[in-house]
């Protein structure tokens, strides 16, 4: 990647004395070229510094001087208007002159526009925007196989879009997620009930990104299966670009599209076999919990101690300047640090036959004494380990459980796949094990927005199984049979697809 080099006049108009007055000139000019004004006069000028907030008396000479400034630093274009008629040199003076913003201006002011944007702006992990970009690719592959140039353009857009609002929002909040787990200025309080609300946004985050990143790398996979150049060119096509300075635009549109699309994988699907950003953002989120749980369980025991040790000492000092006789300097130090008969002296030896309770302390052997003597009072009391449950065949049930489950719900995948689209009807009699696995397909599919001709597409929450579903042309009722009653609704025509080859073992095992 090249350096970026910024014209070293490029935002001189934002510091000095006179600030003030360029970024509000630039603001004006900025407010016109939104209502499709591109050239102002003196007076013009004058009239828009009002409308954006200037309100300070500003002399002709003082304007002028301005925007001859900002003509130095490339930043506004001064021409001649030939094409006005002037009634005295007075009125030649004053409008013959217009200004308006250079490429460089234009620039600057949006520059300026995005960093005071970006200070008022709250970074976001937006799961809506990870589901976006997975609709807009599903979007992409279908406009791809049978839509138009202007759809392909189109579905390419609003990705990028979505994509770079993933990336800003992601890096905005990183930074502020940083700067949080380095706060100190914050009261207590808010500490912990700002620190805990982050810890719960980050879990809501976390649930389930796995499952949609996976989903956006098979998407981006189906695209690139289509020809991610052929993508590109039926999108310049459906662009429709301008030649406004006789050199053609599709090579460098081309190559930044060609970036997007690079980015794009690094987030979710990396080439070069590298660790998906998306993967490296729930690293990040993942640590950020622990960090912030940490944080907090040091506040909780913090607030849980009335006073540092230090402050404790500094306290009593001041208790023992005020203390008036020496007979309650002595009482105090007794109870401060705890001078007072030994609470251990009822301890006996284990044998007391061998050492009488008369033997002089100087003359007895030790006596060990427990160290929750000192901080509750009490003793230990040894007893006999519990014995510890033999779990084993419970663990071997759970684990013959599982594998039973899990063989069931492979069979009725394998007995729903259909190998391609089928009516409803066909399905014929189910198992109801089956059936509730049916359902539950249904019912995902007709909780998704229809597509292009009415068509539902859903997947289930590991994204192994995929449902096509679309209404009956003819209105037909389709009438399946369980072990449990009927079942009557529209006879859809309905394609489910399961990870994997999975169309032969459909045919070998019957459509019904």
């Amino acid at each position: 990647m090249d350096p970026i080099r910024v014209p070293p006049e490029m935002f001189r108009f934002t510091s000095g004395d006179l600030a003030g007055l360029y970024v509000s000139v630039l603001h004006a000019f900025g407010e016109a070229n939104e209502r499709l004004e591109t050239s102002l006069g003196l007076d013009d000028v004058r009239a828009r510094l009002r409308s954006v907030g200037w309100l300070d008396a500003l002399e002709d000479e003082e304007l002028r001087r301005a925007l001859e400034q900002l003509h130095a630093w490339h930043l506004v274009d001064i021409v001649q208007n030939h094409s006005e008629n002037y009634r005295s040199a007075a009125e030649y003076e004053r409008r013959n002159l217009q200004y308006s913003l250079t490429r460089q201006g234009e620039a600057a002011f949006a520059g300026v526009v995005h960093a005071m944007s970006m200070l008022a702006s709250a970074g976001a992990l937006q799961t809506a925007v990870l589901d976006a970009i997975a609709d807009r690719l599903a979007d992409l592959a279908r406009e791809l196989d049978a839509g138009s140039d202007r759809r392909v353009f189109t579905a390419l857009t609003e990705l990028e879009s979505h994509l770079e609002a993933l990336r800003a929002n992601t890096k905005q909040f990183n930074g502020e997620l940083q700067r949080l787990l380095r706060s100190e200025g914050a009261t207590l309080a808010t500490f912990h009930e700002v620190k805990a609300s982050t810890v719960a946004y980050l879990e809501e985050f976390l649930t389930d990104l796995e499952q949609r990143r996976h989903t956006i790398g098979v998407r981006i996979q189906r695209v690139e299966d289509r020809g991610v150049g052929l993508m590109h060119q039926r999108a310049l096509v459906g662009a429709d670009l301008p030649r406004l300075s006789g050199a053609d635009p599709g090579p460098e549109w081309l190559a930044h599209r060609r970036a997007r699309w690079d980015g794009l994988r690094a987030w979710f699907l990396p080439s070069d076999g590298s660790t998906p950003r998306a993967e490296q953002l729930h690293a990040v989120a993942r640590r950020a919990i622990i960090t912030l749980l940490q944080v907090l369980d040091r506040i909780t025991e913090s607030r849980r101690r009335a006073s540092s040790a230090a402050a404790d000492f500094r306290e009593l000092a001041r208790w023992f300047a005020v203390v008036p006789a020496q007979g309650d300097l002595h009482r105090l130090w007794s109870t401060v640090f705890g001078l007072s008969p030994a609470r251990h002296a009822h301890l006996a030896h284990p044998d007391p036959e061998l050492i009488s309770s008369s033997t002089s302390w100087e003359e007895a052997p030790p006596v060990e004494v427990s160290p929750l003597l000192r901080t509750s009072g009490k003793t230990e009391r040894f007893s006999r380990t519990g014995k510890v449950r033999d779990v084993a065949a419970i663990k071997a049930a759970r684990a013959e459980q599982a594998r039973a489950e899990r063989a069931e719900l492979e069979a009725a995948w394998d007995l729903l796949d259909t190998g391609g689209p089928i009516r409803l009807s066909a399905f014929g009699r189910l198992d109801h094990a089956v059936f509730e696995r049916l359902l539950d397909l249904l019912g995902r599919a007709l909780g998704t927005a229809p597509g292009r001709g009415g068509v539902r597409q859903s997947t289930t929450s590991d994204g192994r199984i995929e449902i096509l579903l679309r209404p009956p042309a003819d209105g037909a009722v389709a009438r399946l049979t369980t072990p449990r009653g009927l079942f009557h609704g529209p006879d859809y025509e309905i394609e489910i697809r399961t990870a994997g080859s999975s169309q032969a073992r459909r045919a070998s095992g019957g459509g019904s």
